[in-house]
């Protein structure tokens, strides 16, 4: 009998342009279909993934925030 592994809980955060923010909805669609559990709070989370833009300073500190955060 196989045992089933549950996959990771994954907190998602997405900073920066609206292209941005179109390349985190196709990753948290592909997340999902690979039967990844994406959960709103970074306290039940396994992992986090931070999608971002490194080309404007602001968006680099806003970015760094966020990985502290998690």
């Amino acid at each position: 009998m196989s045992k089933v592994t549950p996959q990771p809980k994954i907190g998602f955060v997405s900073l920066g342009c609206p292209k941005n923010l179109v390349d985190s909805e196709r990753i948290l669609t592909e997340l999902r279909t690979e039967g990844y559990d994406v959960v709103p709070s970074y306290d039940d989370a396994d992992m986090v993934i931070v999608n971002t833009c490194g080309f404007i300073d602001s968006a680099v500190q806003e970015s760094l925030e966020a990985i502290g955060e998690a």
